[in-house]
């Protein structure tokens, strides 16, 4: 890709890549599980979800006995690759495959690699699971979506940190969550949250309780599906306090899903706006201001000015 297509916010039609969707949803989350096995419980299950790259995604470093290795998704090269910390590396091209032969591809890479994983083959937040190593119905992989999808990613990776650093309080990573196939930032209150209902679709209770245990304000990127079947931004906040739902959010495109329960920004609308970042920018501020003064966070405390480049924060 050149300099020029990397910085633009490039479109990304549903329909046009809704089969590489699935198919690289999934894969995901055989990447993704990988990760859960091997990692010890962090609060929030932040130890189960990838990071975005200037080329794709990795599990940065996951624990092995005494060494680590990393999965890292290539989406320039198409290429999945792990690597361990002492100098051992598998690869293979990601065309080509469906889900149940990248599945037996990636346990063969660990294998060759002496890493023993065994993980829960069904896959988790999705309608009609089939079983890893028996879908062969997924395998469809568009590179061009790919690279487009990849764009998006850094992009918004790039300004979802911009916007965490404006937050002294407790804030997530900026991360990627294979089971909902969004990018996420959450911010907290601090403030213990009561007992999440769960229900989420395949997906144990005890994981959503866990999750929730704490108030928070949580925006992400989504490519969309169901209720909102485009790429859009969102944000939410739980437990969602009075008064939320009809406060005025930034820009004028923003809107609130009642069949979600979250402000929702149409990706295109980011696109096609004058100043992308800032539309974007403007829609996590308001939104984020609009739960904390709803649920009455302490901002005095929680707050700070956006970070610069080489400034050290001012105290």
């Amino acid at each position: 890709m050149s300099n020029n297509s990397q910085v633009r916010w490039p479109e990304l039609p549903t329909a046009a890549w809704r089969d590489t969707y699935a198919t690289l949803h999934l894969w995901t989350q055989i990447v993704g599980k990988v990760r859960l096995a091997k990692s010890p419980w962090l609060n929030h299950s932040w130890h189960v979800a990838l990071y975005v790259t200037p080329r794709g995604f990795t599990t940065s470093p996951v624990p092995d006995g005494a060494r680590t290795f990393q999965i890292d998704f290539d989406f320039i090269d198409h290429t999945l690759r792990i690597s361990t910390s002492d100098g051992s590396l598998e690869q293979f091209a990601l065309a080509g495959h469906s889900v149940a032969s990248f599945y037996a591809a990636t346990m063969a890479a660990l294998a060759e690699l002496g890493i023993a994983v065994a993980i829960d083959e069904m896959p988790n937040e999705l309608p009609d699971p089939i079983k890893f190593s028996e879908d062969t119905v997924h395998a469809a992989y568009d590179p061009d979506a790919v690279g487009c999808f990849l764009q998006i990613l850094v992009n918004c990776d790039r300004i979802f940190k911009q916007f965490r650093t404006g937050f002294l309080g407790k804030a997530s990573p900026v991360h990627f969550f294979w089971g909902s196939f969004d990018l996420a930032v959450t911010r907290f209150s601090g403030r213990r949250a009561p007992r999440h209902p769960g229900g989420v679709p395949h997906l144990p209770d005890a994981v959503a309780h866990e999750a929730y245990s704490h108030e928070v304000s949580s925006a992400g990127f989504w490519p969309g599906g169901g209720a909102i079947d485009y790429p859009a931004f969102y944000s939410y906040a739980y437990p969602e306090p009075p008064g939320f739902r009809a406060a005025k959010v930034q820009p004028d495109a923003a809107l609130f899903s009642e069949a979600l329960g979250e402000f929702i920004l149409p990706y295109d609308a980011v696109r096609r706006a004058a100043d992308p970042d800032k539309a974007l920018l403007d829609f996590l501020h308001s939104t984020y201001e609009a739960a904390a003064i709803a649920a009455h966070w302490d901002r005095d405390a929680l707050e700070c000015d956006s970070g610069q480049p080489g400034v050290v924060r001012r105290v």
